[in-house]
């Protein structure tokens, strides 16, 4: 049966058409994965709106193509002018700035385009493999569990991207919960925080809140930033010596892929971190004497970098089809797009769409094979496009948002709320608050409130149960023990036991 589905899957996405789409899409992908500050979550966000009309495969090749081709794009743009295109290729620039200043541009463009297709694919596999195992633990799954691992999924999330303190990251999320519960409830029917308003009632959509928290404020940052005028020119690619290279560490690369599908699963952790953690566990184990050479333009560190990001993309995905709980911001918008075109990911995706799992484990095995062939060929012109001055490109970007948000429902109220959490995004960068976390919650408020009133409503009223069932024991585990570390809980402990 899985062998029939992976060739109907196959077919459907042979077809002139959706091939043509394929293509077209990651191509976009790559354009606004190597412009700094346009992010693959901004690229699947404005993508999503503009696919809502979409035959549904044709709407999800053209999502995961162009979530493919944006995490693989940002390397061109770290290798070439050492500004990363996304937060996921931040690692890359590390090594691949230096190889292009030695003239070895276009070894680093093969290099990263290399090891993106092969992290990806090795993703695959494991998308196909855990997703079932994942699902299969996922029924045992009751109220209180999707209630805790919603709380555990905002908290790491806020933990992880909050770059000064992991509080502000949980009270960003926490107001993405409170979004989330604007409009009826799930459970009573009853309006809450309408203030009377028709469009309210239906609550907030997610496309408007996403395209206005990641694409509006890099609109306005845009303007701020110092346009870089030195280039540096593409080498040769030097084919023959990438694929050596890329032969000679092929542990490095799977080692690489399965660190970035294991941080890929984690509930919001990113692209970006799968890319350091697999630079620093290949720079760890590397001998003392070639230690020195990472950060100076070491082959090895563009290769582990790139595996180890565009790996997250299938790990990423697998929480969302097994949990329906996003593993990075993409895959936030992603599950959105899901949940738009038909989709209910989740315990009895399985179940309800037997086929959506190899659809879109065969859509991201192409996809991979379209960014690395396009890649190539883009390269010769990418620095052309690098130059653009965003102040010219970004009122078309601007345009894209307000179309993205207004194809929704056809409604100009979505319009306001997109410009609105624009402001909104802006207001929370500026004080240092990660929007990721604040996405999340909007994203799980409606599984956290319906989950949490449902359980309390069987066990009238008590959180006993809670405390009873051996999941939510190991959920709750976890939760104080993040909560403890981040206040140096376990740091102080070992202190005192050293002494």
């Amino acid at each position: 049966m899985a062998l029939e589905y992976l060739g109907v899957a196959f077919v459907t996405a042979m077809q002139p058409f959706n091939l043509l789409v394929m293509f077209l899409a990651t191509l976009v992908g790559l354009v606004m994965g190597m412009l700094p500050g346009l992010s693959a979550t901004m690229a699947i966000a404005l993508l999503t709106g503009l696919t809502y009309n979409f035959p549904t495969q044709t709407a999800l090749i053209a999502l995961l193509s162009i979530y493919v081709g944006a995490i693989s794009g940002g390397c061109q743009s770290a290798i070439l002018l050492n500004i990363p295109g996304t937060p996921a290729s931040a690692a890359t620039a590390l090594d691949g700035y230096p190889m292009a200043k030695q003239g070895k541009g276009g070894l680093a463009i093969f290099l990263a385009t290399g090891s993106s297709f092969l992290g990806t694919m090795i993703s695959v596999i494991f998308v196909l493999t855990l997703t079932p195992l994942l699902t299969s633990l996922a029924l045992k799954f009751a109220s209180w569990e999707f209630f805790l691992l919603s709380v555990f999924g905002i908290l790491i999330c806020g933990t992880i991207t909050a770059q000064a303190s992991p509080i502000k990251g949980w009270i960003s999320g926490v107001l993405g919960l409170i979004v989330s519960v604007i409009g009826l409830d799930t459970v009573d029917t009853f309006a809450r925080f309408s203030f009377g308003n028709v469009n309210l009632m239906s609550g907030i959509q997610l496309i408007p809140v996403m395209i206005g928290l990641f694409g509006f404020p890099e609109i306005v940052r845009a303007f701020k930033r110092n346009q870089q005028e030195n280039v540096i020119a593409s080498s040769k690619f030097e084919a023959k010596k990438g694929i050596k290279l890329i032969c000679k560490n092929i542990i490095t690369i799977i080692r690489s892929a399965i660190i970035g599908v294991g941080v890929g699963i984690i509930p919001g952790v990113g692209e970006d971190t799968g890319g350091w953690l697999s630079y620093w566990a290949t720079k760890s184990l590397s001998s003392e004497e070639e230690r020195k050479t990472f950060g100076k333009g070491n082959p090895r560190g563009v290769i582990t970098v790139e595996t180890g990001n565009n790996s997250c993309i299938g790990g990423a995905i697998i929480p969302v089809l097994s949990l329906a709980v996003p593993g990075s911001a993409p895959a936030a918008v992603l599950l959105a797009a899901f949940l738009m075109h038909g989709y209910r990911p989740g315990p009895l995706l399985m179940s309800e769409s037997p086929d959506f799992l190899y659809n879109i484990c065969v859509y991201l095995a192409l996809a991979s094979f379209a960014m690395f062939l396009i890649a190539l060929v883009l390269s010769k012109i990418t620095v052309k496009i690098l130059g653009v001055n965003k102040k010219f490109l970004m009122p078309i970007i601007y345009v894209l948002c307000v179309i993205g948000s207004y194809l929704i429902n056809y409604n100009l109220f979505d319009v306001k709320v997109m410009f609105i959490f624009g402001l909104i995004g802006l207001v929370l960068t500026s004080l240092e608050f990660p929007a990721a976390p604040f996405l999340l919650g909007v994203i799980l408020g409606s599984m956290l409130d319906s989950n949490l009133r449902r359980a309390l409503k069987l066990s009238n009223g008590s959180f006993a149960p809670m405390f009873q069932r051996p999941i939510c024991v190991f959920f709750l585990i976890l939760i104080i023990a993040l909560v403890l570390s981040q206040f140096g809980v376990f740091k102080k402990i070992g202190k005192r036991k050293a002494k």
